[in-house]
């Protein structure tokens, strides 16, 4: 089921998220809903609280090629374990503001440690924009955005346009 993304100015987005404690059915039945949610947007990366659950959950998929089967990836409590000190500069943007895009630098690679659907835990390195995607979205369980990267005054014009999008869409 496609979930309502929540647009930024919006409390939750601000929140750090809590450990799921037990995977579950309804847990695993929300990260169905959100790869659905991403996938229809479209995004390459969706986490909980976008849609205003504020549990440690992200989906991704980075696989872009229309060739190559899809590659989704859903992890609870996901943790950056090792960082690289090599850097790398992604265009960013999110499905919570959207049509605003910004460059961010971030590690170019990163270790990360989560629980599968099944509970099961894994262990991987991500790089290129897996890496950039996978720390975005982990940003958004310790209740940080793209924009919180940027200088104040970029940060605040796209915050602007946020609250406009908002009205004119409450107004619709």
């Amino acid at each position: 089921m496609k979930r309502p993304i929540l647009i930024h100015p919006d409390p939750r987005l601000k929140k750090v998220c809590a450990p799921v404690s037990d995977i579950t059915d309804e847990g695993r039945a929300l990260a169905d809903d959100m790869l659905e949610t991403m996938y229809a947007a479209p995004g390459i990366g969706l986490a909980a609280p976008q849609v205003g659950v504020m549990d440690r959950l992200i989906v991704l998929d980075c696989e872009k090629d229309d060739e190559v089967a899809p590659k989704p990836l859903v992890m609870f409590n996901p943790e950056i374990l090792q960082a690289s000190d090599d850097l790398s500069v992604y265009e960013e943007g999110c499905l919570s503001i959207p049509d605003q895009y910004a460059e961010v630098t971030r590690p170019a690679e990163v270790r990360v440690r989560w629980l599968d659907r099944d509970g099961n835990e894994q262990e991987r390195d991500f790089d290129g924009l897996w890496a950039t995607c996978v720390q975005h979205e982990i940003d958004h369980l310790d209740g940080r955005l793209f924009i919180d990267y940027l200088g104040a005054m970029k940060r605040q014009m796209i915050t602007r346009k946020m609250v406009k999008l908002k009205r004119d869409r409450a107004r619709a």
